[in-house]
């Protein structure tokens, strides 16, 4: 990381500011922090983590995929969908249709009390 005003490469720490280390040139006396941190993730990165988690792949298989981790995954998603606006319907719903709606009530009751039915 060279001096942002002169270039030069000699510098020595100096502090901290928000978390991040700042340097000081010891040529022109200019105090700077480095410009990206070095773990950020490019653009790129997250652009294929949204398309593969569109696609349907898992927080844990798009972090192995991409070599970071599923919970910066999900992070990124969690962020994204809360920026997001689900699309409204402006006209009313009048008539809804199930099919082959399943309870486990039965299964339930079945499973637990040991009952046999004939069948």
């Amino acid at each position: 990381m060279n001096c942002p005003k002169c270039g030069s490469i000699n510098h020595c720490k100096d502090g901290v500011i928000k978390g991040r280390q700042r340097y000081q040139c010891k040529y022109c006396n200019y105090h700077y922090t480095v410009e990206a941190k070095s773990n950020a993730k490019s653009r790129e990165t997250k652009r294929l983590a949204f398309e593969m988690y569109l696609e349907g792949m898992g927080f844990r298989q798009i972090g192995r995929i991409l070599k970071i981790s599923y919970g910066t995954v999900f992070q990124w998603i969690k962020k994204w969908g809360n920026n997001q606006e689900l699309p409204r319907r402006s006209e009313e719903i009048e008539v809804i249709e199930l099919d082959e709606m399943y309870t486990y009530e039965g299964l339930f009751l079945f499973a637990f009390t040991k009952l046999h039915f004939p069948p």
